[in-house]
């Protein structure tokens, strides 16, 4: 869990504050004890509320939107994935000492795998795999543009900056990466109509059960565009010899693929170079996800 805040803009949220936030706006749960969730995710912060419900409030300022597309969107999409997703049971509004909506959803059951890693990866790659192409398939009208549904290549300043520093201290090849991301900028775009995507499938945002993949969390960055950034899982989550199995599950073509090891490359490089001091697991993470994306 993160020791310091990782955001220069990163509201102040303690347990204190969810307590008063509950009581003054859900008074029926009042009551029920509170106690926060250690997690290394960057977005959120969030406290269990009694056995069965949790407490998610965005740790910025700007984290409202997610707030809103996950309680509008999240129930109409469940019914059509074919893994365990957060349920909402309550919208929580602006109020003195937190400054934004917040939401009350159920509490999901297992551990992310940030902190109990899959170890069924076959098995999690063709479930992971199945959720991308039913996400895709539910129809988009409507829905919110994804903060990773456009091209990859809006980051490229940002991914330069990050192989130049991370290069300059070791962390990574420079002219490997530098290589690869050439390669990407001139990749075609998509040419066809915007389509569902969960946009962060990092291990953090799954659940495991006995090192099985359970559930899929944290959809703050859900909407519609190109699909590629979903299947950067396939390079933050999984191994050369399960690359294939998520793919095929997936059903996506070689294109999408090759933008989305481009969203990996680019995810990984980013993220290492922000979080490489304050939040070492995300970090690693992300480390990893970089080597991956160069091997291919």
């Amino acid at each position: 869990m993160p020791t310091t805040k990782l955001h220069a803009d990163e509201l102040d949220v303690d347990d204190a504050l969810v307590r008063r936030l509950v009581a003054d706006q859900f008074p029926q749960w009042a009551r029920l004890p509170v106690a926060e969730v250690p997690s290394a995710g960057t977005d959120n912060a969030m406290f269990r509320l009694g056995d069965d419900m949790v407490v998610r409030l965005p740790r910025r300022p700007d984290g409202a939107r997610q707030v809103t597309e996950e309680q509008r969107w999240l129930p109409r999409l469940a019914p059509h994935l074919p893994l365990t997703v957060p349920v909402p049971l309550g919208r929580g509004e602006p109020a003195p000492g937190y400054g934004g909506p917040w939401s009350v959803l159920r509490w999901l059951d297992g551990e992310n795998a940030y902190d109990a890693p899959i170890t069924e990866l076959a098995d999690a790659a063709v479930r992971l795999g199945r959720f991308v192409a039913a996400l895709r398939r539910v129809d988009a009208t409507g829905g919110p543009a994804s903060w990773r549904g456009g091209p990859v290549e809006a980051n490229d300043a940002y991914v330069r900056a990050a192989i130049r520093d991370l290069g300059a201290c070791g962390r990574v090849d420079p002219a490997a990466a530098t290589a690869l991301w050439a390669e990407v900028v001139r990749l075609p775009h998509r040419d066809r109509g915007p389509v569902w995507l969960h946009g962060d499938l990092l291990p953090g945002n799954l659940l495991t059960s006995a090192g099985r993949l359970t559930a899929v969390i944290d959809f703050g960055g859900l909407g519609v565009g190109d699909p590629a950034a979903d299947t950067l899982a396939a390079w933050a989550v999984f191994t050369a010899g399960t690359r294939d199995l998520f793919r095929e599950a997936a059903e996506v073509d070689e294109a999408t693929w090759q933008r989305g090891r481009g969203w990996a490359l680019c995810f990984g490089l980013m993220a290492e170079h922000y979080y490489r001091t304050t939040n070492p697991v995300l970090a690693a993470v992300a480390h990893r996800t970089v080597a991956e994306a160069l091997l291919g």
